[in-house]
């Protein structure tokens, strides 16, 4: 088991590494496996990727953002140039989310309210708007309603775990309540966890994923 120091060694040389983050500005603190990352970035965009390049690192279990996005003069738009930029980057997604997807901009940050069929619709709203101009943060508040019965395709996520989890999946528990799905026992770093929530936000019809699991 590494060490607070080793992880924060390895995420430090992760986002080093990483060509979307300028490391210099980020400071990292570990205790007890929760990763701090504290400082300031240029964009929305750079401190997402801040917080993905720390999920790669083995052994975090936890992930505290306090990156502050300070734009540069030449990054800055007004709330209505935003909100113009991402309707028609909606538009332009090939899922075809305008029509789905309501938006509102406030100091730069993008509010998406709406209904989707399916998860990965969600993420791609999201996705879509990542990288535009003067975006501070952006609050995916789009709910995913349900298209089948969930309880139908139990068997079919424990499958998706052991598939993807290999032998761990069979210490992770799964309990489903209407469109809500409960993952329950325990797994080994923040690598395991996210695949199993992403096996579960693989199933149409979920609407909610409750996370329990522990670390071993």
């Amino acid at each position: 088991m590494k060490t607070d120091l080793q992880i924060q060694q390895d995420v430090m040389a992760e986002l080093k590494w990483e060509p979307k983050v300028n490391a210099a500005h980020i400071g990292v603190e570990v205790k007890h496996g929760v990763v701090t990352l504290s400082g300031h970035v240029d964009s929305f965009a750079e401190k997402w990727n801040a917080e993905q390049a720390a999920k790669r690192v083995a052994g975090v279990k936890f992930i505290a953002i306090e990156l502050d996005v300070v734009l540069p003069g030449s990054s800055k738009k007004s709330d209505t140039e935003i909100a113009k930029a991402a309707m028609e980057a909606l538009k332009w997604n090939v899922y075809k989310l305008a029509d789905l997807v309501s938006i509102r901009v406030e100091d730069g940050f993008i509010t998406l309210t709406g209904e989707v069929p399916w998860h990965f619709e969600r993420l791609s709203a999201e996705n879509s708007l990542r990288y535009l101009t003067g975006v501070r943060g952006v609050y995916n508040h789009i709910m995913v309603k349900p298209a089948i019965s969930v309880n139908a395709v139990k068997i079919d996520i424990e499958r998706a775990l052991k598939r993807r989890a290999h032998e761990e999946a069979q210490e992770i528990t799964v309990s489903i309540h209407g469109d809500e799905v409960t993952l329950g026992g325990k797994i080994h770093d923040w690598k395991e966890r996210t695949l199993a929530i992403d096996a579960v936000w693989a199933v149409p019809g979920v609407k909610k994923v409750i996370d329990n699991t522990s670390f071993t």
